[in-house]
């Protein structure tokens, strides 16, 4: 980890989300909406309309909003067609970026993050710069002090790919993409529960960041996050509090 905590960079990151809660109330619902329409309305046969709904129920997010974007998804109410579009580049330090949207206007958005990177200090790059540098998985973090052989034992039975100890005391569950519902639920189911838990992008380095840089990065992510467009950010970059 080199010297950085893993447990304090993601509360760190947690609590950031959690000050922009409205934001993040339309993010989610624009997830809900086209993962609904990819796969359906049952959050119990599709894996990833579940994970958006949970997401937005951890951040408390009212149930009529959940079913509002459910129900725009199947079509039973009128809604905006968003597409998917991912955008890669590098920030401060060359610290890899991914950057995933929704949008209904693909040309706004290109020319949204793009401005934000040039004029941030960043650079955005062509497809599949950075992809290379993350992997594709499911994440549960667990607070220090968790029972790591109880921990381990569960998450192995569940299904998980690996479970790795930080240095500050924290453990992380990684699953694949597909198994991140079912090795939640185990784990859940035996009282084992996540502080935070996710499908995600792991980066498999580090850029550690400090002083100015840090701020600097952290100002790049902070507008590119404040996008109407943008869904979620993926970097290598770590920076001390």
């Amino acid at each position: 980890m080199a010297g950085h905590s893993k447990w304090a960079n993601i509360q760190h990151r947690k609590g950031r989300q959690d000050e922009k809660r409205g934001a993040a109330f339309s993010k989610i619902a624009k997830e809900i909406t086209v993962a609904a329409k990819l796969g359906g309305g049952d959050p119990g046969f599709n894996p990833r309309l579940r994970v958006a709904v949970d997401k937005g129920k951890a951040i408390n997010m009212p149930k009529d909003k959940i079913d509002t974007a459910i129900k725009k998804g199947t079509g039973e109410l009128e809604g905006v067609d968003y597409v998917e579009a991912r955008y890669e580049g590098y920030g401060i330090g060359g610290a890899a970026v991914m950057v995933d949207c929704l949008t209904d206007n693909k040309t706004r958005t290109v020319a949204e993050v793009r401005h934000a990177f040039s004029k941030y200090g960043g650079n955005m790059g062509t497809d599949g710069c950075v992809a290379f540098q993350f992997k594709h998985c499911g994440q549960l973090l667990f607070a220090p002090g968790t029972d790591e052989a109880k921990l381990m034992d569960a998450a192995i039975e569940a299904g998980a790919e690996d479970v790795i100890t930080n240095e500050d005391g924290s453990i992380e569950v990684l699953t694949a993409p597909t198994d991140f519902i079912v090795v939640k639920d185990a784990l859940e189911a035996g009282d084992f529960a996540p502080e935070f838990a996710e499908v995600t992008m792991k980066p498999e380095g580090e850029t550690a960041l400090a002083g100015d840089d840090a701020a600097r990065m952290q100002k790049l992510l902070d507008v590119l996050e404040s996008l109407d467009d943008v869904q979620a950010i993926y970097t290598t970059a770590t920076m001390d509090e």
